[in-house]
């Protein structure tokens, strides 16, 4: 009670500000840091802005119901009672934990399961794998697209489309499957759900509402929700959902590679045009073959606009 809300709000937005634009900032300036390093160092901060924008928010609610009024829904399990004692130790807790929400709660798990662990820490170690058949893939094409070489670049994109699904599909399982259950177990955090069922989407929608559960339960909870409680209509909430994921994915990309050429914004924000077109004349196993067919040849098209981006910039 020592800050009013409107000074505690205007020191978070900064806080906020800074997490995200601090580290690009140094990436940007700094020539030692390699793009490998700069994309795991700004996605732990991604992931430290939604948590704290998260924190933010869930508390923001526990005042208003204490304060008598209707907490918004979307707050979960949330309990009020006993806030305030050990909240720097919550939030450490939920720092660490394979969660984007804040509760004052977690459901935990009554002990450690050591085999599962082993099982999963194995995974993680077996899943590393090269990705060389995708580097040299990659520089053909970049070759063949500064020769204007239509025929090749078809082909070039035919050959990285199947070397980078079969890596973005080990990377899901070594990620959502392998490492979060890890540390879940480790922290003995109870809510298991990563991931559901997206390789059976009939649709583009589904797809992106269950291959990463945690962001999308952000998404809903502290994005899509609050905007529809501002008397936004469902579709406009739909797509800024889709161009705030556009933003981050890239921020991701095109501060690490030092480069601005929009791709992956282009890329996600044509999610919602190919989703509308989807939903409305696809059905079952037809709407499903559209969805492994975007992420087919999708992914591998925007990896080659930056490779040949990049290979103009740095080799010449």
């Amino acid at each position: 009670g020592s800050l009013s809300q409107r000074v505690g709000a205007a020191l978070h937005n900064l806080n906020l500000l800074a997490v995200i634009c601090f580290p690009a900032a140094v990436v940007l300036l700094l020539t030692s840091i390699t793009p490998v390093g700069a994309f795991f160092t700004l996605g732990t901060y991604t992931i430290v802005f939604l948590k704290l924008f998260s924190f933010r928010d869930v508390n923001m609610w526990c005042r208003e119901r204490r304060g008598g009024n209707a907490a918004p829904s979307g707050v979960g399990t949330t309990r009020v009672g006993g806030h305030g004692v050990g909240v720097t130790r919550d939030l450490y807790y939920f720092l660490f934990a394979p969660t984007l929400c804040y509760e004052l709660n977690f459901p935990r798990s009554p002990r450690l399961r050591k085999r599962f662990l082993l099982r999963r820490l194995f995974e993680m170690v077996r899943a590393g794998g090269g990705g060389g058949w995708s580097r040299c893939a990659g520089g053909d094409a970049a070759a063949a697209l500064q020769d204007m070489d239509y025929s090749r670049i078809i082909e070039r994109l035919l050959k990285l489309a199947v070397p980078n699904h079969f890596i973005w599909l080990i990377f899901f399982y070594w990620f959502f499957h392998s490492c979060l259950n890890a540390l879940a177990e480790l922290l003995r955090f109870g809510d298991r759900e990563f991931y559901r069922d997206w390789w059976n989407s009939e649709s583009v929608t589904y797809f992106w509402q269950n291959w990463n559960i945690p962001v999308h339960k952000w998404c809903l909870r502290h994005f899509y929700k609050p905007m529809l409680r501002r008397g936004v209509g469902k579709w406009p909430a739909q797509m800024g959902v889709f161009l705030v994921s556009a933003f981050f994915h890239e921020y991701l990309v095109s501060v690490p590679l030092k480069m601005f050429r929009l791709w992956a914004f282009i890329g996600m924000a044509m999610q919602v045009p190919l989703a509308w077109l989807v939903s409305r004349f696809l059905r079952g196993n037809y709407g499903n073959a559209a969805m492994w067919l975007s992420l087919i040849l999708g992914q591998p098209i925007v990896v080659l606009m930056y490779v040949h981006d990049y290979y103009v910039l740095n080799s010449e």
